[in-house]
């Protein structure tokens, strides 16, 4: 629980710190969520499916900001070769797929943050790992992407999110330790829409 916690944090501060440095991707995704959903009700689980837009901003934000930057270790069962190393059996290895996931031979502009280039795909194969894979893959993976897009989703249905000071981009300074915060916390202007007044009438009423 603590580890699903923390890295769904981490993820959502990434996201929007990347959506308030590319407006233009936050204006599809508030776009999406006003098509698919509107106003007068707040976004569902069950919406989710239909936001293609915003999933993939997810998937870009866990390519270039991964919670957990350096995959658990891994040992290996048997004598292999990795990248034309050969690794002798009972080896620890452990897998840095911050650097894979931006690797320039693997991915197209692989430092900027296009959430377009998994438009009509899923992410590919063993370029994307910011859950592992195999049968050693996270296990909350699929519950995570749901908290992170239910959460992410509302907060631009119900908030207009403006940046402290317009003409500087967000700090995207990245911290160290197992996972991967930003080193300087998010800070942002918060303007309710009218979603967020549905939801305080909602509460109320309760």
């Amino acid at each position: 629980m603590a580890a699903g916690t923390e890295t769904t944090t981490t993820t959502l501060e990434w996201a929007i710190s990347l959506l308030l440095n590319y407006p233009e991707a936050m204006k599809k995704a508030i776009t999406e969520i006003q098509q698919v959903v509107g106003e007068d009700r707040l976004l569902e689980e069950a919406d989710l499916p239909k936001l293609n837009y915003l999933d993939n901003v997810i998937t870009e934000t866990l390519r270039l900001y991964p919670a957990l930057p350096l995959l658990l270790p891994h040992r290996s069962s048997e004598d292999c070769a990795i990248g034309g190393y050969h690794i002798p059996k009972g080896t620890m290895l452990i897998a840095n797929i911050w650097k894979i996931q931006r690797d320039p031979e693997l991915w197209d502009d692989a430092e900027k943050f296009k959430p377009e280039r998994f438009e009509g795909k899923e992410a590919e194969g063993y370029k994307m790992l910011p859950f592992g894979a195999g049968r050693r893959a996270c296990p909350g993976a699929n519950l995570g992407r749901r908290v992170v897009a239910l959460t992410l989703g509302s907060l631009l249905q119900s908030f207009e999110l403006k940046k402290l000071i317009d003409d500087e981009p967000v700090d995207m300074t990245e911290s160290s330790g197992i996972t991967m915060p930003k080193e300087t916390p998010l800070e942002v202007f918060c303007k309710p829409r009218k979603a967020a007044t549905i939801e305080f009438a909602a509460v109320h009423s309760v």
